[in-house]
């Protein structure tokens, strides 16, 4: 009898084990290992009523969603078939100890010359929700980019209601150039390079631009339309009485953005793929790189309601795109609406606004007069139109922003052991007055942190030469204040703090570190919010303010209870912000503004964060495939 009690408890004790082993394992048996094949190549596409190449990945703007699971090993082969040197930034992915994967252009890797390739390989770690994929050469961004869409573990739910569908919204700028010659045209005469001619929305400007009209059946309209002959109106379906998620990616090049969807609330419900409590509202703000998270449930009358983006332009005097992108928000089976193919909308659909115009500036569902030109997407009931607030409008912005909370209370890291207080902005480089010289009064236009106009190297990258102990590429000297305190956000800062100083100077963290910066945005040449993001790394955002930061003052305004964690944050225009994190990410990381105007003009740093003690606590060694580096 004995023996056999004992039998059965070792057989209990044994299937026990065994359970709890499984349980522990099987997150990572359900993992898998994917593969995608990015080829980047030129397209001809339409829009705007003009036919141009394009840069494109697989044929396809926006580009390929890639859909995956946390915990996944992911492996994406980028071949470029274009005339440009290109690298794959996969945005918001912390990609721990592999910043070969990481992918800005001569910081973690040189470029996939053309027709070369380059296969970049990670893991999801702990990591879901909304991100994005995108170039990170010289401007190819502007049309190479995607959505990167990362589910919970197998088997494992949202921290929401799960909604009835899914749909990317990805929101981006357009010119009638390639957007290389404009940023080439910028960097040979030293001015900011010309504004966008249109907004966009799943890579279609809408009903409000010329050229664009629709003509397929809601049933066969993806959530992200692929490249077309014509301009068409993107389409999101919607079922009455059914909750939809909008994963809604910032990828303009230089233009932040508000999103109004008529006679709907948004539910917020997570940002930059971290969840946060849930709010209302019926504005969402996105600087460029920032992605937001929302659920809409369709309660309203059945019918056709536009969602529509414009300009969050914060700096004075400083030129902007203003016009207005739309998609619809349509009803299946709403009275009016087609649902067979070829329902395309006739000359006398309606009138639009002509280029530039505005006319989201009434109360919800209230339509302006229209000049003639434009085409209303399909046929079918005009759409309703959506409260958009003012171009300038910092109080919205300011109160989107400040609603983001964690949506459980956070440890905080700290005490912090490593500080730094970087202002950042515009500045002006004195040359010869000529045609090199066409910035204001004959200079030429910069951009700088802690007054260092960051500059790349072009013969190696930084990561490499860090790993390599290779010398003269860069120094580690990047100053952890301002060489010179002043009032940063007055409107009269003396010319003689308006030049910065050129150079690629990395900011040297221990591993391990707690490292708190603050952002100061200053008044030089003109205030203006600055997304900032930090490759590597996902931060606190403790406190924002305007003004001149103070640590004695600001301190107690800091948020040590439930704070949103971000990759990019917006600083306010003409005021600060401060963010903490641990180094945990060993390697080189680029941090810089997302508005690629201010990246180009040198508004960059890097973090050298060391490796740490244990063999998981260095960076990996670099891939056999990474790319060559060609002088």
């Amino acid at each position: 009898m004995v023996a056999t009690v004992r039998s059965g408890l070792v057989k209990l004790l044994c299937y026990s084990a065994l359970l709890l082993l499984c349980c522990f394992l099987l997150p990572g048996a359900l993992a898998e290992e994917r593969f995608f094949e990015f080829v980047v190549q030129e397209t001809l596409v339409k829009r705007l009523c003009k036919a141009q190449k394009i840069i494109t990945v697989n044929g396809q703007f926006p580009g390929p969603t890639i859909e995956v699971f946390n915990g996944d090993t992911v492996a994406i082969k980028a071949v470029n078939l274009a005339r440009y040197n290109v690298t794959l930034h996969w945005h918001g992915l912390r990609q721990l100890r592999n910043g070969w994967a990481d992918g800005p252009e001569f910081v973690t890797q040189c470029p996939i010359r053309p027709g070369g390739s380059y296969t970049y390989r990670f893991t999801i770690q702990d990591q879901e929700g909304t991100l994005w994929w995108h170039a990170h050469s010289s401007w190819l961004r502007a049309t190479v980019h995607g959505a990167l869409i990362i589910h919970p573990r197998r088997g494992l739910p949202y921290p929401f209601p799960k909604p009835h569908k899914e749909f990317p919204v990805i929101l981006a700028e357009w010119w009638r150039r390639d957007p290389i010659a404009v940023l080439r045209q910028s960097m040979i005469t030293g001015a900011p390079p010309n504004v966008s001619d249109a907004l966009l929305i799943n890579g279609q400007p809408g009903d409000f631009l010329p050229c664009s009209s629709q003509g397929a059946a809601e049933d066969d309209i993806p959530a992200v339309v692929g490249v077309g002959d014509d301009d068409e109106t993107s389409i999101i379906p919607v079922v009455a009485g059914e909750t939809s998620l909008l994963r809604i990616i910032n990828a303009a090049m230089n233009t932040e953005l508000f999103v109004s969807l008529a006679g709907h609330k948004m539910t917020v419900v997570a940002a930059d793929a971290m969840y946060t409590k849930s709010f209302e509202t019926t504005v969402v703000l996105l600087g460029p790189g920032q992605t937001t998270d929302v659920l809409v449930t369709a309660h309203a009358a059945p019918g056709r309601y536009y969602l529509a983006a414009r300009a969050y332009a914060s700096a004075q005097g400083v030129p902007f795109d203003n016009t207005t992108a739309t998609a619809i928000f349509q009803y299946k089976n709403a009275p009016g609406c087609p649902t067979t193919a070829g329902a395309g909308a006739g000359a006398g659909a309606g009138a639009g606004a002509g280029m530039g115009a505005n006319t989201f500036n009434g109360p919800v569902g209230r339509s302006s007069a229209r000049s003639s030109g434009s085409h209303i997407g399909r046929t079918g009931p005009q759409p309703m139109l959506p409260f958009l607030p003012a171009f300038n409008d910092t109080n919205t912005a300011t109160a989107f922003s400040s609603s983001l909370r964690s949506p459980e209370p956070v440890k905080v890291p700290g005490p912090v052991t490593q500080e730094v207080f970087t202002t950042m902005g515009f500045g002006l480089f004195n040359c010869r007055p000529g045609p090199f010289c066409q910035g204001p009064n004959n200079t030429r236009f910069g951009a700088s942190m802690n007054n260092v106009s960051f500059q790349l190297p072009n013969t190696v990258s930084l990561l490499q030469a860090h790993y390599h102990h290779i010398p003269g590429v860069f120094t580690d000297d990047f100053p952890s204040f301002p060489p010179v305190f002043f009032d940063f956000t007055s409107q009269n800062i003396p010319r003689a703090l308006w030049q910065p100083v050129k150079g690629t100077r990395l900011y040297r963290v221990k591993y391990g570190a707690v490292v708190q910066i603050v952002f100061q945005d200053t008044g030089i040449f003109a205030a203006e919010e600055h997304p900032m993001h930090i490759h590597g790394y996902h931060f606190y955002v403790l406190a924002t303010g305007f003004g001149n930061y103070d640590p004695r003052r600001d301190a107690a305004k800091f948020n040590l209870v439930d704070p949103p964690s971000r990759n990019t944050i917006g600083v306010p225009v003409g005021g600060w912000a401060v963010v903490r994190f641990v180094a945990d990410n060993p390697g080189v990381w680029l941090v810089h503004c997302h508005i690629d105007a201010h990246l180009t003009g040198g508004l960059a740093m890097a973090l050298l964060v060391e490796d740490g003690e244990s063999q998981l606590e260095a960076t990996m060694a670099p891939p056999v495939d990474l790319p060559i580096c060609v002088l």
